[in-house]
């Protein structure tokens, strides 16, 4: 069994980088096009997944000044949404006066 460790840690690493990859929004990915880097992870078992998570992906200690994802907020206590539903009812009350 533990002959087969190496083999199952490369596996482990790429599927994750993979994983990674495809979950990662096309603007964080840098340097190259993502179609781009799923080939070279997936071409390369060793060098491509850990080339992907040192220089493929931004982080999100890696600066830039802009906010990460935000959390999901539902939508009965999203102000944004509750606003659009407001400005939709006025909308139809002033439709239905005229």
């Amino acid at each position: 069994m533990l002959r087969y460790l190496p083999f199952l840690l490369i596996l482990a690493l790429t599927i994750y980088a993979f994983i990674d990859c495809l979950n990662t929004p096309e603007e964080d990915v840098k340097h190259l096009p993502k179609v781009v880097w799923v080939i070279i992870i997936l071409l390369f078992s060793i060098v491509g997944p850990v080339v992907w998570l040192f220089a493929g992906r931004q982080r999100v200690g890696s600066g830039g000044g802009r906010a990460r994802r935000t959390q999901w907020v539902a939508p009965d206590d999203n102000p944004e949404f509750l606003k659009s539903l407001r400005d939709e009812q006025e909308k139809k009350d002033r439709d239905d006066k005229d």
